[in-house]
């Protein structure tokens, strides 16, 4: 079973970090965080790799949910979103299939509120592809 989501999109890096943030505001997610994981390893290790980004988001009612499901939740919460750059005109959108933290803990309460992150995850990648 796959651990993740995702789409290659024909964009280049910023354009596609940019539809990401939009697509998940417009399927009701905000973004609690945002880590530059190229420029944090470019800046302390001095290794070079391709611009990738982290975003942590979140839909407060269904982090509620989860967390009165299974109060130790929140190492899966926020949702990871990752947008990594392929090569100038490609670029990977991958976020953490919501259906993990069911298997991973075993609480099937879990299911209703994964079920519904994994459909916004899904629509916002299916907009992702749509909108090339």
């Amino acid at each position: 079973m796959s651990h993740s989501l995702s789409t290659t999109l024909e964009l280049g890096f910023d354009r596609a970090l940019e539809a990401t943030r939009a697509q998940l505001t417009e399927v009701g997610f905000g973004i609690l965080t945002e880590i530059d994981l190229a420029g944090t390893l470019k800046a302390k290790l001095g290794a070079d790799v391709a611009p990738q980004v982290i975003l942590g988001a979140c839909r407060p009612p269904l982090a509620l949910a989860a967390i009165e499901a299974e109060p130790s939740i929140g190492v899966f919460l926020p949702c990871n979103v990752v947008v990594r750059s392929v090569d100038e005109t490609h670029t990977v959108v991958e976020a953490i299939d919501p259906d993990a933290m069911v298997r991973l803990t075993d609480n099937e309460t879990l299911a209703t509120v994964a079920a519904d992150a994994r459909e916004r995850l899904t629509k916002a990648l299916a907009a992702l592809d749509s909108a090339q």
